[in-house]
């Protein structure tokens, strides 16, 4: 059973992350001025979808006080209202280029926290009914990834779980003392996209929960000692999502010591960015959203834990 006190540590990282984004929000604007190109513009987007994600995660798992439940309603509130324009940026950018899944990827978890566009939901039906949709050549766990979000979107899918987990690292259970940064990638959105994000935990086939519960450990020991503290979040993230999580205390404690004191986690050890505003948020955001993301998960599972009666098995 995890102790309090390391469910302290857990809950004030997310806490502590969510404060430094909403802080720095006018850094998901994806026209940060006159000068931002379409294509600039294009590229900026994917925050904001991965914004929409970890505040689903939040409001779903109901660990949340409630400051930082506020946080992350005015974070999403703004990124819909003033950086998507309402959804009219998505529909633009899927008519210029109608096989490109990220305005859809952006829009499923907008849409299930209550956000709608009928113009958008009507151009993507009309591309998904394209042949080259589903003939679009994308690494696995992407491919993966679009076959979830069409599943929890209501479309048909373009290719079946199973289909797409057998293709992709994981679904191999290669060697595991090959895992290098970008495999390490992989394996976490593997298993993001195989549980929902953390939602349906039996959602993982359990050949692949036993291989992670038996390599997991020591692949969060390995980015523990780099101190790569974005795939470490990550990682942290797969293991609240096993069917018995370790909530590694040190493992904790050492992530919540790399974030800096304004509540923004770096992406590896050594020196802060400097420079201009936005360059800074954009090498901050990402390890500061899966620090939240790790954060509520962890925190769930483990209250989950101090809530079951005793001898009930749960993790």
């Amino acid at each position: 059973m995890t102790e309090p006190s390391d469910i302290a540590v857990m809950h004030e990282v997310g806490d502590r992350a969510i404060a430094w984004l909403h802080r720095n929000q006018d850094g998901f604007r994806p026209r940060q001025d006159e000068t931002t190109s379409d294509f600039e513009v294009k590229d900026r987007l994917k925050p904001i979808g991965e914004l929409a994600l970890i505040g689903k995660v939040l409001f779903r798992e109901g660990v949340a006080g409630s400051r930082q439940a506020a946080l992350t309603r005015q974070l999403l509130d703004t990124a819909w209202r003033d950086h998507l324009d309402g959804g009219t940026i998505l529909t633009w950018m899927q008519q210029q280029e109608p096989l490109s899944p990220i305005p859809f990827e952006i829009y499923v978890p907008f849409h299930e926290l209550g956000y709608e566009e009928p113009a958008f939901e009507a151009t993507l039906r009309s591309v998904h009914t394209l042949e080259s949709w589903s003939a679009m050549e994308t690494p696995p766990v992407r491919r993966l990834g679009i076959s979830a979000f069409e599943r929890r979107f209501g479309l048909p899918r373009s290719i079946s779980t199973e289909a797409a987990t057998a293709a992709t690292w994981l679904g191999r259970r290669p060697e595991p003392w090959t895992v290098e940064m970008n495999v390490g990638y992989a394996i976490t959105h593997t298993v993001f996209h195989l549980t929902d994000w953390g939602e349906n935990p039996g959602g993982l086939p359990a050949e692949l929960a036993e291989y992670l519960t038996q390599w997991l450990p020591a692949w969060v020991d390995d980015w523990l000692d780099i101190g790569h503290w974005d795939l470490l979040g990550e990682l942290l993230v797969v293991d609240a999502c096993l069917p018995t999580p370790t909530l590694d205390p040190a493992a904790w404690r050492g992530f919540a010591e790399a974030q800096t004191e304004d509540g923004a986690m770096p992406a590896q050890r050594g020196t802060l960015p400097e420079g201009r505003r936005e360059d800074v948020f954009d090498a901050l955001y990402h390890p500061t959203l899966v620090a939240a993301f790790a954060s509520v998960l962890a925190t769930s599972r483990a209250m989950g834990d101090l809530r079951a009666p005793a001898g009930s098995g749960a993790a």
